[in-house]
């Protein structure tokens, strides 16, 4: 196979086609952008939802040394801790709960404020500061009312959390813009299949007399067909790298730098959510161009 035909058709098939190819790029940008901040946005809900907990849970605060709830006398003995719960196994509201430990409670608020503000002498808060908890899991969302009455006035309780009120609208608010993004990305991907559709059309017919020649001294599909393909591979590869520039503009300038050091209520996608972001789109690009190429060109090439 005499790859410097391969190559030279490549480049002919670029400059030939070149406004069709740009409108692929740029409808591929547009779609891959939007599937990869759908990726973000559900791996920020994932995020919330994990330090949070989900809408089926609410959460109880065991008292501790020096408590800000004057009904707590101080730490929570190991009698209160079990009749705590022992209330919380028996009420039927309750499918399940587990508990935290001041440690554990104490890792979740280095996670989210960093690492690096609770060294030296002096830190902000320690182990020993933080609160033991009771995170417990409800069959029925709107059926919590029995588990907050039953546990309000138990000793060794400091407070019960419940923020379904605060939680809906985020996590409402997150859902539509991940779906939103992910519906208009879907629109999108189709109309890049037509470009790319039109795009093989246009570049077989203009390359018909020579597909001719080649079909008759016997050239193999593979080697008719390659011209195209990296046709497709390229502008694969320049969508799925403009798109990645834009995920990480966003990533920087929406979220490290606007919201992450003010909104430190909730912890933040990073570098690893990018990366699974930029995999998603890696991948689907190449499949939104080659394997309609693949498809396409038996059509039009009629090899």
């Amino acid at each position: 196979m005499q790859l410097r035909y391969v190559f030279s058709e490549l480049g002919q098939g670029l400059r030939r086609n070149l406004s069709m190819h740009l409108a692929v790029v740029l409808t591929l940008f547009v779609s891959l952008t939007l599937v990869g901040m759908g990726v973000l946005l559900n791996q920020q809900a994932a995020k919330a939802e994990a330090h949070w907990g989900s809408q089926l849970q609410i959460t109880l605060f065991l008292c501790k040394d020096k408590d800000e709830n004057p009904s707590c006398a101080g730490e929570v003995t190991d009698e209160q801790r079990d009749s705590i719960l022992r209330v919380v196994r028996e009420n039927p509201e309750v499918a399940s709960f587990h508990t935290e430990t001041k440690e554990e409670a104490f890792e979740k608020v280095k996670v989210l404020l960093g690492e690096e503000k609770f060294d030296g002498p002096n830190p902000p808060a320690t182990a020993e500061a933080m609160p033991e908890s009771v995170w417990v899991e409800l069959k029925n969302p709107q059926e919590y009312e029995g588990v907050t009455s039953a546990v309000a006035g138990l000793d060794g309780v400091s407070r019960v959390r419940d923020l379904r009120q605060v939680l809906d609208p985020i996590y409402a608010s997150i859902n539509a813009l991940k779906w939103g993004a992910l519906g208009t990305a879907g629109f999108l991907v189709l109309a890049a299949l037509l470009l790319v559709g039109n795009t093989i059309r246009l570049a077989a017919f203009a390359r018909r007399r020579e597909i001719g020649i080649m079909r008759l001294v016997g050239a193999s599909t593979l080697y008719i067909a390659l011209p195209f393909l990296l046709e497709a591979l390229v502008t694969a590869f320049v969508g799925v790298l403009v798109a990645s520039g834009a995920l990480a503009a966003f990533m920087w300038f929406g979220i490290h730098e606007r919201v992450q050091d003010t909104l430190q209520f909730m912890p933040w996608i990073g570098l690893p959510e990018y990366g699974w972001a930029v995999a998603a789109v890696a991948v689907l690009g190449p499949v939104l161009t080659v394997l309609p190429t693949l498809v396409l060109t038996r059509k039009y090439l009629k090899v």
